[in-house]
């Protein structure tokens, strides 16, 4: 196995996840106060589920995102 490999690897698939996710987070925020539908909401409960099967990995993270 070559660790380098495996560095950059992740850290690509990593940065690919951010970026869309930040991305789609945006857009479903702007959507839905466009809409008038989180009025008074000043935050929400967000998760990610990152699996790899061949691996037996399952993880599920919690956070919440502040909109103020």
């Amino acid at each position: 196995m070559n660790e380098d490999a495996l560095n950059m690897s992740i850290r690509k698939f990593l940065k690919k996840v951010g970026i869309t996710s930040q991305r789609e987070i945006e857009a479903a925020i702007r959507q839905k106060t466009e809409g008038d539908q989180i009025n008074g909401q000043s935050s929400f409960v967000i998760s990610v589920h990152l699996s790899a099967p061949e691996l037996g990995l399952d993880h599920k993270i919690d956070g919440k995102i502040e909109l103020e």
